[in-house]
């Protein structure tokens, strides 16, 4: 794992920052978890101010920006950050609700009194670090809280071996792991045990989560790491002659699945959260690669894709329903 880092504006601070031009020439606005409305009424303050502006339709775009305001709060800039490789133009979060969170700096409402400030270059840029991830060999984008890996059966325990730099560090048997950033460190991975990371620490945080063994405590590693996640085997407690064998390497290695025939195959929540849209009705007919479900998950819509072809036979989730990591939402025959 080889840290990426992203950049973010910090308002709240009198530090004046030296940029290379005079001002920002282009702002371009990314609209995450905002209306049309929103986004146009902004546009309108940057043109009021003599600021040039356009809104983001793909990530070929941000280059000709010199800085891109995120709308939609904190959710809208993990969902930015998640969609794009960029790592070098600043990105400024702003929320349309009266909490401005921790990673959108300020809110819709005093945007316009901060656009002085923005031409003068009066900021600070920070660096947050990305985890870089390939999974079946293939680039994912980088990840700014946390890579989370489970069983993809319930009621089941992961037997796997960590590796760091191509030293082995522990064979567990868990619910999953967990590798997280500073950012990420308060959320999922603190709800499963993990430390609170400081922000300016050049760490990455490895959790095990509900390990068999009771002296496992989580690990600190150095950002610029090689995690391993390595001979996974997925033992049902129930039925343990239906097992999966897959390799996970965070950074450079890939995610080998071999999983036993079975005439039906069950769709499993890999994190706990509220199922938000439910793509697939039961009768339907589904490709691998299909998306089945939204789920959003400590602030964040993750897709749940099948890997599965065949039939939805049962779907055992409502919307809006709270769900818990593990669980069976549909089964596909």
């Amino acid at each position: 794992m080889r840290k990426k880092s992203v950049n973010c504006l910090i308002l709240n601070t009198n530090v004046l920052v030296k940029l290379q031009y005079e001002k920002i020439m282009r702002i371009g606005i990314a609209r995450m978890q905002t209306t049309e409305l929103t986004a146009k009424s902004i546009k309108e303050t940057f043109s009021d101010a003599g600021i040039d502006s356009f809104y983001l339709k793909n990530n070929s775009q941000i280059t000709m920006a010199d800085l891109i305001i995120v709308l939609g709060g904190d959710r809208g800039v993990r969902n930015y950050f998640h969609r794009s490789l960029d790592v070098d133009t600043p990105v400024l979060g702003v929320s349309e609700s009266e909490s401005s969170g921790f990673l959108s700096q300020i809110e819709l409402r005093d945007l316009s009194s901060y656009l002085n400030r923005i031409k003068k270059q009066d900021y600070v840029i920070e660096n947050a670090p990305r985890i870089d991830v390939k999974i079946d060999g293939k680039k994912a984008y980088p990840v700014l809280n946390d890579v989370a890996v489970f069983s993809s059966k319930s009621a089941t325990l992961m037997e796997y071996v960590l590796r760091v730099n191509g030293e082995e560090i522990w064979h567990d048997n868990s619910d999953g792991v967990i590798i997280s950033t500073p950012i990420g460190s308060s959320a999922y991975s603190m709800s499963a045990g993990g430390p609170v990371i400081f922000q300016g620490a050049n760490v990455f945080g490895i959790i095990s989560v509900n390990s068999l063994d009771t002296t496992r405590r989580p690990l600190i590693v150095s950002d610029n790491s090689i995690i391993e996640i390595d001979e996974i085997n997925n033992i049902n407690i129930q039925e343990s002659s239906k097992n999966i064998d897959a390799k996970l390497k965070l950074d450079s290695d890939e995610l080998i699945k071999n999983e036993s025939n079975s005439s039906s195959h069950n769709i499993i929540s890999p994190m706990p959260g509220v199922i938000l849209k439910i793509i697939k009705n039961k009768g339907d007919s589904v490709s691998k690669g299909d998306d089945l479900f939204v789920v959003e998950s400590m602030k964040m819509e993750q897709i749940i894709k099948s890997d599965y072809d065949g039939i939805v036979d049962v779907i055992n989730v409502d919307f809006k329903e709270q769900v818990s990591a593990g669980k069976i939402l549909m089964t596909i025959s």
